[in-house]
C-alpha cells in the first residue's frame, strides 16, 4: 500500500478533561489537517535533536507558522545516554531567553528521549504548559509517548524522576520510520510484541504471522501494530493513569531490561533490546514459577529473536542484576517485584526470591 493510499486512524485516550487523540497514518507531519485545534497561543517551540532535527524540524516549522507568530527550535544531543538534568536544563534555557509564557506550546520530534524530556518539561515549566508529541520512532510511536509517563534518567536508575503529565495529541507519522536504521526498528518492535503476552493473544498471534512484514516496513503492517498497540495502552492507560495497578503489566520485561541498561551504561544496548530480551527473562521466570508452559516461553523467545532482538544477556554476576532491580520503581520494601505470565494474554505482578531470580539469569545470559 503507497503512502498516499493509506488513510489514517484516531486512537482516543479517554482520561476526562485530560483526553486526547493519538492519530496514525502516513505523511501527517505536512498535512496541514494534522496541527489544527491546538492550543492557541503567541510561541511555539520544537524540541529535537541532532539527528532528527537536520531531517524534520523544518518540515514541521514550515506548518507551525500557520498558527504561531514564533517558532523556536531546541537541538538537544542524541541518545540515551543525555536523558538527563544537564541536558533538560539545554530547553528551560531556551524557554527563558525566549521569554516563553505559559501558554507556549510544545512540540516533542524525536523518539522516547526526546519526548520524555519534552513532556518533563513542559510538566516543570511554569508549573505547566501543553504539548505535543511527534515521535519518529517505532517504539516511541507505540509506547513512550502515549499514556503521559514523563522523566530523565539518573545514574542510580532510569526514569526515577519524572512525573504523569498528558500530552496535548500524539501524531504518529508512519513515514518517518523510513529513515529508522533497522536495529531502532527492531527496538520498537520489542514495545509492540510485549502487548500480545500481556493483554491480547489474538494480537500474538497476528504478530506471528506478520512479523517479517514489520521488519519489512510494511506501511499497512506497521498502521495496524501501532494502532493495536495505542488501543491496549489507551485501555490500560484509562483504567490505571498513574500506575496504581493495572498499568505496570506495560512493563513487561523492563525490570530486567532496565537492569541491562544501567549495567552496560544507558545507550549500549537501545531501551527495547534490553525490553526483548528482558521479555525472554520475564517469561522464564514465569516458567520457573509454575504459571507459563515451557513451550510458551520457546513461542515468545522465537518471535522476539525474528523481530532481530537479543535473547541472550550479558552474563553479570546475578547479584549485580539483582542490585540494578532494588531501585526499580515497581520495587517495595526492598522486594522486587516482576511483571509475569500466567498463561499468554494475563500479566499479574509478583514477588521472586533471589534464589529463583540468579537461576533464570544464569539459563539467559551468556559471557560479554
Amino acid at each position: 500500500m503507497s503512502q498516499a493510499s493509506l488513510p489514517f486512524e484516531d486512537v482516543r485516550i479517554e482520561l476526562g478533561e485530560r483526553s486526547y487523540t493519538v492519530r496514525v497514518g502516513a505523511q501527517l507531519l505536512d498535512d496541514p489537517q494534522t496541527w489544527q485545534g491546538l492550543p492557541r497561543a503567541k510561541s511555539a517551540v520544537i524540541v529535537t535533536n541532532t539527528t532528527v532535527g537536520p531531517l524534520y524540524a523544518q518540515r514541521l516549522v514550515d506548518q507551525l507558522q500557520a498558527h504561531y507568530a514564533a517558532v523556536h527550535v531546541v537541538t538537544l544531543p542524541d541518545g540515551e545516554a543525555h536523558k538527563d538534568w544537564q541536558t533538560l536544563q539545554l530547553i528551560f534555557d531556551a524557554l527563558l531567553r525566549e521569554e516563553c509564557d505559559r501558554k507556549t506550546v510544545l512540540f516533542a520530534l524525536g523518539g522516547g528521549v526526546i519526548g520524555d524530556m519534552t513532556g518533563f518539561a513542559a510538566a516543570c515549566y511554569m508549573r505547566g504548559v501543553p504539548f505535543v508529541q511527534v515521535p519518529t520512532t517505532l517504539l516511541a510511536q507505540v509506547d513512550s509517548s502515549v499514556g503521559g509517563k514523563t522523566a530523565v534518567n539518573h545514574p542510580l536508575g532510569k526514569n526515577m524522576i519524572g512525573s504523569f503529565y498528558q500530552p496535548e495529541r500524539v501524531v504518529c507519522d508512519l513515514s518517518l520510520l523510513a529513515s529508522l536504521p533497522q536495529r531502532e526498528v527492531a527496538a520498537g518492535l520489542a514495545e509492540v510484541i510485549k502487548y500480545g503476552p500481556i493483554f491480547d493473544t489474538s494480537f500474538l498471534s497476528w504478530l506471528d504471522a506478520h512479523m517479517e512484514d514489520l521488519v519489512a516496513r510494511d506501511l499497512a503492517a506497521l498502521r495496524h501494530a501501532v494502532v493495536r498497540s495505542c488501543q491496549i495502552k489507551a485501555e490500560v492507560v484509562g483504567q490505571d493513569e498513574r500506575e496504581s495497578g493495572l498499568r505496570a503489566i506495560l512493563n513487561f520485561g523492563h525490570t530486567f531490561g532496565h537492569a541491562i541498561e544501567a549495567g552496560m551504561g544507558y545507550g549500549v544496548w537501545l531501551h527495547g533490546e534490553a525490553v526483548g530480551c528482558g521479555m525472554v527473562m520475564a517469561a522464564e521466570l514465569s516458567r520457573a514459577l509454575g504459571i507459563l508452559e515451557a513451550s510458551d516461553v520457546n513461542r515468545m523467545r522465537a518471535l522476539i529473536q525474528r523481530a532481530g532482538l537479543p535473547v541472550v544477556g550479558p552474563a553479570w554476576p546475578a547479584q549485580d542484576y539483582l542490585r540494578h532491580m532494588r531501585v526499580d520503581k515497581k520495587a517495595e520494601n526492598g522486594a522486587i517485584r516482576f511483571v509475569v505470565l500466567e498463561g499468554l494474554g494475563k500479566a499479574v505482578m509478583r514477588a521472586a526470591d533471589d534464589e529463583t531470580v540468579s537461576q533464570v539469569l544464569a539459563r539467559t545470559c551468556a559471557p560479554l
